[in-house]
């Protein structure tokens, strides 16, 4: 199975000038609940927005994507593209893409499942918004009842989660 995880605006902004638009703790529980002991993939922008005691990503194995031959991820594995990655991780359960847009937009063309964190906050303004993929009509909503539903954080700011898997 692979599954793509993020949060985003009700518009679709998955970051504003590299960083996320919002705190919603309760959300970073969620996505950390979510790939917990499985292996994780992320581009190196995301490696490196991460906080250092996140990297890798902990009780996962952590793959990161870069073109720069040179790159090092300690503790993790790197590689020069998501089919490097796939290839590195065939024998895994789950693997979970995890950022950033461009790692989503490739792998659209090869996840079972997405699991999106709607954040109800403005739409943010910046010079560099990240779009999400776009979610299109070869998916159908699958949120399970003990997920679904709009819940408001201990910051106060309204989130939810749904799961869509490929029809």
């Amino acid at each position: 199975m692979i599954g793509m995880v993020w949060a985003q605006t009700p518009g679709g902004t998955i970051a504003s000038d590299g960083d996320l638009p919002w705190d919603v703790p309760e959300d970073f529980a969620h996505f950390r609940a979510t790939v917990r002991g499985h292996a994780v993939v992320m581009g190196r922008a995301t490696w490196d927005s991460m906080p250092p005691a996140m990297r890798p990503m902990p009780h996962s194995r952590s793959v990161v994507l870069t073109r720069d031959g040179t790159f090092e991820a300690p503790g993790g594995e790197v590689v020069g593209s998501l089919e490097e990655a796939l290839t590195l991780l065939a024998d895994e359960p789950q693997v979970w893409i995890m950022g950033g847009g461009q790692v989503y937009a490739a792998g659209m063309a090869v996840a079972d499942l997405l699991v999106v964190s709607e954040i109800d906050v403005p739409e943010p303004t910046g010079d560099v918004l990240t779009p999400a993929p776009a979610i299109d009509a070869g998916w159908v909503q699958d949120t399970p009842e003990d997920v679904a539903g709009w819940r408001t954080s201990s910051t106060g700011t309204r989130w939810r989660v749904l799961h869509h898997r490929r029809s």
